[in-house]
């Protein structure tokens, strides 16, 4: 591939990967350790994540259960769950704290999925917005250095890898509204 291209490639891949990411941390009414990956515990007064301070399993569908490495992190690892975006109360029986999913609501689901279509239509967006920048950087080098044929070719090269980050974000979308839709 041109390393003119290439740069733009790389730029598209990690704005469709921001996404799945994004979409990992989104519940479906399954317990997903994943929805923990942002917080982080005051740990000796640095701000660590959850995954670096105890032990995080699934035990059953719904349950995440989280044994920390220090039992006097126990306090800290719940005042950070309770202050994060995750919306479940966790508790403790001393030992491991456990998060308990509810289940999901029809609204809620729905409610989900229309999160997910905006935050994908935000990812085509990005991926836009790369391809557009790519056009002008090629257009600038038509002023100078190569043919308008070869930026048409670059041009062309960039609007099907942007089709194909487009259609994959698509998919990502399809797949995610799925998985929280299913009971």
């Amino acid at each position: 591939m041109d390393e003119r291209l290439q740069q733009y490639d790389n730029k598209m891949q990690k704005a469709y990967d921001f996404l799945a990411t994004d979409f990992a941390a989104i519940r479906a009414g399954r317990a997903n350790p994943h929805v923990l990956d942002r917080i982080r515990v005051d740990y000796y007064g640095t701000p660590t994540p959850i995954q670096q301070v105890g032990n995080i399993s699934v035990p059953e569908p719904r349950v995440i259960q989280i044994a920390p490495w220090e039992k006097s992190l126990i306090k800290d690892i719940e005042r950070a769950i309770m202050a994060s975006d995750v919306g479940i109360t966790p508790s403790n029986d001393g030992a491991v704290i456990r998060l308990v999913f509810p289940e999901l609501t029809e609204e809620r689901r729905k409610d989900l999925v229309k999160e997910v279509k905006k935050k994908g239509e935000e990812g085509k967006v990005a991926v836009r917005n790369i391809r557009r920048d790519g056009n002008d950087a090629f257009k600038k080098l038509a002023k100078g250095e190569v043919s308008e044929d070869e930026v048409k070719q670059l041009e062309d090269k960039l609007q099907k890898m942007t089709d194909k980050y487009i259609k994959d974000i698509d998919a990502l979308v399809e797949d995610k509204s799925k998985e929280i839709l299913t009971v």
